[in-house]
């Protein structure tokens, strides 16, 4: 391994993509500590401690800038939150489908109109945590926000607004004269940060203590254990897929004869991806998130909102409700596990094009047998990818249950990007390595 990396460097095209994305991502670290002007770091984090819902995914995502109150808040949210609609609105709007079929030309015009969406989103959801700050303010009696007019708005909003532009254009930058996907990268960079201080807090509540004894240090040691193995399962289901073999028949051109070959349809096991959990974390956080933006820390105490909102948040009520969170969240993760493979896996349109370039499953007639055998194994798949997903996401609620952890810094969706955006960093490294003949990380 470190001969590789010693070779990777001696690269001089290679030295500089990857120094310039660690110039960047620290760059976009820096950005995270600046504050943003007119509001009070203590009333974000009163905010922040009134429980677990959609702004503790910000934070998460943002590494801390968000519960800093710094020019960074929103991180690249609004941006994710533009290509999920644009991808959607692209199965809805015939216009929108034929830009995604022509080519290059097509995908910079949907980058460019995601990107204008984005900017609208990141001022829309900017105003709206300014209407949750001047809430807090009235609410508890804390200054959020030191001077209240129509220009500290503007000011404020368009602060939140521009650190998310910013961080759009250190994304493009990497992704255009760096290694990865640059938006992805900036959101492992901020999930990294988050870890010394998941570390810090487990050994502040086991390990910190004039004697430890030997419960305390056995409890340390499974959550490590649990740790590794939720990253090792992680990176097997991923890689994870079904190769569906394909023959191609023979024909002839001229004098030249064509096909014959064998080749094969890689079918992943998780072919959403994270999409899944964040979609499903998004509904379950909406009403907690909507009581917050609207009253500010003064979340009801008892009856049957109080229970409503305990089952719909991991932290929020009495324990029980950490049962039926899961079994909603997981329920919700198999359901958006389908609903995101039917919009982006067509089987009927995988078969055509199949039947139009002379191939054809062996043992399946070309057609709708094809499609009807290719939805089939697709559908089985969805099942142990939506369960896997499901028990990643759940995993770090049931150990913070067991262990009594007081919110997991680093939960499953936080796992599944991280070893996403790493592995798909090092293939970039790789095809490079391979390129110049250099031995590779996955050889």
């Amino acid at each position: 391994m470190f001969s590789t990396i010693r070779n990777a460097f001696k690269i001089p095209d290679l030295r500089k993509r990857i120094w310039f994305t660690f110039i960047m991502m620290a760059v976009f670290r820096f950005g995270a500590h600046i504050p943003v002007p007119f509001l009070t770091k203590d009333a974000m984090h009163a905010f922040m401690s009134g429980g677990t819902d959609l702004f503790s995914l910000f934070d998460v995502f943002t590494g801390g800038a968000f519960s800093n109150a710094t020019v960074m808040a929103l991180g690249v949210s609004p941006y994710i939150n533009a290509s999920i609609i644009v991808q959607l609105l692209a199965v809805a709007i015939p216009a929108l489908e034929r830009l995604t079929k022509e080519g290059l030309e097509g995908r910079k015009k949907i980058n460019r109109i995601t990107r204008y969406l984005g900017i609208i989103l990141a001022f829309v959801q900017g105003a709206g945590l300014y209407v949750t700050l001047h809430n807090i303010g009235v609410t508890n009696n804390i200054t959020a926000i030191k001077q209240e007019n129509a220009l500290t708005f503007f000011i404020i909003v368009l602060t939140f607004t521009a650190g998310t532009a910013f961080i759009v254009w250190l994304g493009e930058l990497i992704t255009e004269k760096g290694i990865g996907n640059g938006v992805s990268l900036i959101i492992f960079a901020g999930i990294v940060s988050r870890i010394p201080t998941a570390a810090v807090s487990i050994y502040k509540q086991y390990l910190e203590k004039s004697i430890v004894t030997i419960k305390s240090a056995s409890l340390a040691i499974a959550i490590l254990v649990i740790a590794i193995a939720a990253i090792v399962l992680v990176v097997m289901f991923d890689a994870a897929e079904r190769r569906i073999p394909v023959q191609y028949a023979k024909r002839v051109v001229g004098r030249k004869m064509y096909g014959g070959q064998s080749t094969n349809i890689p079918i992943k096991v998780v072919s959403g991806g994270v999409m899944p959990i964040i979609f499903a974390s998004s509904i379950m956080a909406f009403p907690a998130t909507i009581v917050r933006l609207t009253t500010g820390n003064n979340l009801p105490t008892a009856g049957f909102w109080f229970k409503v909102l305990g089952c719909l948040t991991a932290s929020y009520g009495p324990s029980w409700t950490d049962i039926i969170y899961s079994v909603l969240y997981f329920l919700l993760i198999i359901f958006f596990t389908y609903f995101y493979s039917a919009i982006q896996f067509n089987p009927i349109e995988m078969a055509n094009n199949m039947k139009k370039s002379g191939g054809y499953i062996p043992g399946y007639r070309p057609g709708k047998p094809t499609s009807d055998y290719i939805s089939k194994v697709s559908t089985r798949l969805n099942l142990s990818g939506a369960i896997f997903l499901g028990i990643i996401a759940v995993l770090p609620v049931v150990v913070g249950a067991i262990f009594n952890i007081n919110g997991m810094q680093i939960g499953g969706t936080s796992l599944l990007i991280m070893e996403g955006v790493a592995l798909e960093s090092v293939r970039q490294i790789e095809s490079q390595m391979v390129m110049r003949n250099y031995k590779g990380f996955l050889e």
